[in-house]
């Protein structure tokens, strides 16, 4: 099993150690450790109560910790600065937000320049450039007029990040971006993360429940099990076989692609046993239906959507392996 180290790194932007954290005076998550590291993704993974978005909550001081602490990358505690101090460095994407009506698109993505303003939107020199950058990057520029409450679900959530990016933070955390959207718009978030890390620096932290979406974005994954820290490193230590299936209560084969380096995983219900590249096209299902070219499960032909940096894993962003 990959080894679980809490102690933050030398290039962290933001760190946390020892963290419990609880509701109700109940602890949920219990000792748990990450790092975030500037110009990478950390995907956090696990089932459903696992304690992915509580954690990422106390990332973001939304959510104060029974015990442990979190540190910037200077060492400097995130509870010693101020809402607005802390806001010029970390910003949190959550998973839903209320829809202003009859706001455009500019307006609300300015919203992200509220830790820069005065009163009256005051003393924000950089403001007009770091939001058109913001619209650039996410692609809503070309909607810069229309009302936010026109838009459609993936194009809200290009918004909204777009929004979280005006902020102009070192650190992006984002809990679930892709749920709910298309699609091309979930490979679409996936794609600006890596750009946000490779090109602009940026420290993404993000939950995700797909686990080939985290193998194909992330540089780190932090497992999560029961509240804890069950595993953390890179995707291919991660991602095995054995610790998913123990995790998940379901078996999860994983294969990893020889060309590129990716971590492929499948749960296997109790319908998909047949082993992997077994294929006949010309096979009846139960409802007498055949089933779709590449959508077979078992199947050799893989019908996953690919990104733009789908291939990023084999290596490092130098072209090193990582492990």
């Amino acid at each position: 099993m990959p080894l679980v180290s809490t102690e933050p790194a030398a290039d962290a932007a933001l760190a946390a150690s020892g963290l419990c954290l609880g509701y109700h005076g109940t602890i949920v998550v219990r000792d748990a450790g990450i790092t975030l590291r500037d110009g990478e993704v950390t995907a956090l993974v696990g089932p459903n109560g696992s304690g992915k978005s509580t954690l990422l909550r106390a990332l973001a001081r939304l959510h104060r910790p029974a015990s442990g602490e979190v540190r910037l990358g200077d060492g400097t505690s995130a509870l010693a600065l101020s809402a607005r101090q802390f806001a010029r460095i970390v910003t949190l994407l959550a998973q839903s937000r209320p829809t202003p009506h009859g706001v455009c698109v500019r307006d609300v993505v300015g919203y992200g320049r509220h830790p820069y303003r005065g009163r009256w939107r005051a003393g924000d020199p950089d403001g007009g450039r770091a939001v058109a950058w913001a619209m650039s990057v996410t692609g809503v520029d070309g909607m810069a007029d229309r009302p936010v409450d026109e838009l459609s679900g993936g194009e809200l959530q290009r918004v909204w990040l777009a929004t979280c990016l005006a902020q102009d933070t070192r650190v992006l955390l984002l809990d679930e971006p892709t749920t709910f959207l298309d699609l091309r718009y979930q490979v679409e978030i996936l794609d600006l993360l890596r750009d946000l890390a490779d090109t602009h620096g940026v420290a993404v932290g993000v939950v995700l429940h797909d686990l080939n979406q985290a193998a194909s974005v992330a540089d780190r994954v932090v497992l999560m099990h029961r509240g804890r820290v069950r595993a953390y490193g890179p995707p291919a230590q991660v991602l095995s076989g054995e610790v998913l299936t123990d995790t998940y209560g379901i078996r999860i084969e994983v294969v990893t692609d020889p060309e590129t380096g990716l971590v492929h995983t499948r749960p296997v219900g109790r319908h998909h046993t047949r082993p992997l590249g077994r294929h006949d096209p010309d096979r009846v299902g139960r409802h007498g239906a055949r089933p779709a070219h590449g959508h077979d499960p078992g199947s050799r032909h893989d019908t996953r959507p690919t990104s733009r940096h789908g291939d990023h894993r084999a290596g490092d962003r130098d072209g090193h392996p990582l492990s």
